[in-house]
């Protein structure tokens, strides 16, 4: 796999000693919807959107290779539980959350998405890291505030972010209940600055999750705030997007702990 194939955070207040990247739809073996956009091999990371589990076992082999240790994939459900990586095991029950913690070197916090908000959090110290999946339910619903408070539990400081690829704010089309959810998430504050009503989407609005996330980190004491800069949907020949094409595979964005 070529670095170019990857996303490496340009994350400037990141600790020196955490590794972090989220992957694209490139640089792997799948096929057919999961394929990279280009007529080549897909990297499709999940094993729950009807891909053929052996290519998709063939690209997290591929990924292990670039890793200090097995990802800690959880079943993820679109809730706001936080799981601590170091339970996440081939020989455990199966995990289910939205977010995972690690406080060891070696234990790769991971999460897939396909327009969802991917979230990766260290300490300033280095000494905590965190993987959160948010996507519009988890978000509302506070995954990012529990994974800080889980970190924050196990010894972290001063929490800084970076935001991974997203469907972007002129692509997220939503109904009143989204807005109306993060309207109730965020008492006291007008969320209208993250959505734009568009009467010509049938009084729909565009909703932009980069903002909301940032506001709801800031809630919680995380102002710095690093990412939002690619979106999934309108990216077509580097990301996934469930949004786009309904039949699609999964990235993932992962942090660990050197």
């Amino acid at each position: 796999m070529d670095s170019a194939d990857l996303v490496i955070p340009e994350w400037l207040d990141a600790p020196p000693n955490i590794g972090a990247l989220a992957t694209t739809r490139v640089g792997g073996v799948s096929q057919g919807p999961y394929d990279d956009g280009r007529g080549g091999g897909g990297f499709n990371l999940g094993l729950h959107c009807g891909d053929d589990p052996v290519a998709v076992n063939a690209n997290r082999a591929r990924l292990q290779a670039l890793l200090p240790g097995r990802p800690a994939w959880i079943a993820q459900v679109h809730g706001a539980a936080v799981v601590d990586a170091a339970t996440v095991g081939p020989d455990q029950p199966v995990r289910t959350g939205d977010a995972s913690i690690a406080s060891a070197p070696g234990l790769v916090c991971a999460i897939l998405t396909a327009d969802c908000l991917p979230v990766l959090f260290a300490d300033r110290a280095g000494r905590v890291v965190g993987a959160a999946h948010a996507g519009w339910r988890g978000l509302a619903g506070g995954v990012l505030g529990q994974t800080v408070a889980a970190m924050r539990a196990q010894g972290a400081d001063e929490i800084t972010a970076w935001m991974g690829p997203a469907i972007g704010p002129l692509a997220f089309e939503v109904g009143q209940d989204v807005y109306d959810a993060f309207a109730a998430a965020l008492p006291g504050i007008d969320v209208g600055f993250a959505f734009q009503r568009r009467p010509e989407l049938g009084g729909k609005y565009l909703a932009d999750m980069f903002a909301l996330a940032r506001r709801m980190l800031a809630r919680d004491g995380v102002t710095s705030v690093s990412g939002g800069m690619h979106c999934t949907a309108t990216e077509i020949d580097r990301f996934y997007s469930y949004r786009r094409d309904g039949v699609t595979g999964r990235q993932a964005s992962l942090i660990w702990i050197k």
